[in-house]
């Protein structure tokens, strides 16, 4: 009885050890792996791995650019966590050159160097190009500096018109002052109080150190033109699938030159084929 148990147990390994060379030379590697360990058999496995928790192949997060935020916990090995960002429309981006970083709106996913499937889905992965809202860095700006960036500056043509017109609208306006008055006069209303947005005060102090700043203040053009438009071309910098955030960096100097090529080119392509 020992003699066949025996002899049961070399042939029983030598037909898996066959089956699963067998398996590797027609490529089907995995098959092969876990072989010898899914046959009953006695004669351990040169090769004998269990399925692991990590060879899963979990399914990716595709993180879409929505305002309905969904985040979810996901267990992995050893008991740690992870985060998995389905769906985000908001980041904390960083203005290198100033040293800023704010919590900002993505408007836009505008290019991605791996897959242009991904910009038309506007799915948010580590790398892509997005559109944030320049609202936070210019509302820093305006108070570090004292200075209102991106404003369109008047044309002289429209000042010469506002000050012909200017005096057929005060006119104007004091006439209307005077039968409102009056109005309220005989009525007997109250007249609601307006207030009147004013540019507060600022102290000796306040001024010479705003002054102080702007004496090194330096802006790209580029950058400029963007906050002109409201919208900064920044680029992600975490991984949204694995730590639920959608964090990054405002592009600048010679990166931001390279995209701006790259969209253009984009543009160029699409009205040609249009």
């Amino acid at each position: 009885m020992a003699l066949m148990l025996l002899v049961f147990r070399y042939f029983s390994g030598f037909y898996a050890q066959e089956a699963c060379h067998w398996r590797q030379e027609e490529g089907m590697e995995e098959e092969a792996k876990y072989l010898n360990f899914a046959l009953v058999t006695a004669k351990l496995s040169d090769y004998c791995v269990l399925s692991n928790r990590y060879e899963l192949g979990r399914q990716p997060a595709n993180t879409k650019l929505s305002s309905n935020k969904t985040v979810r916990r996901v267990r992995v090995r050893g008991g740690n966590v992870k985060w998995r960002a389905l769906r985000l429309d908001t980041g904390n981006y960083s203005w290198g050159s100033e040293a800023v970083t704010r919590k900002t709106r993505i408007l836009d996913v505008v290019y991605n160097a791996s897959n242009n499937e991904l910009v038309r889905t506007q799915t948010l992965v580590k790398g892509a190009i997005v559109q944030v809202d320049a609202a936070p860095f210019k509302q820093w700006y305006l108070q570090h500096y004292g200075v209102e960036i991106g404003r369109k500056k008047k044309t002289a043509a429209k000042k010469e018109g506002e000050c012909a017109g200017s005096l057929a609208t005060c006119e104007e306006k004091n006439n209307c002052a005077n039968y409102i008055y009056i109005f309220y006069r005989f009525t007997g209303l109250k007249e609601t109080e307006t207030t009147v947005t004013e540019e507060a005060k600022k102290s000796n102090h306040v001024q010479r150190k705003l002054e102080k700043r702007q004496q090194d203040r330096k802006i790209d053009q580029h950058i400029e033109e963007q906050f002109g438009g409201g919208r900064l071309l920044a680029a992600i910098a975490s991984r949204p699938g694995q730590c639920g955030r959608c964090d990054g960096y405002i592009l600048e100097g010679k990166e931001l030159e390279f995209y701006m090529k790259k969209l253009q080119k984009k543009k160029g392509k699409g009205a040609s084929t249009a």
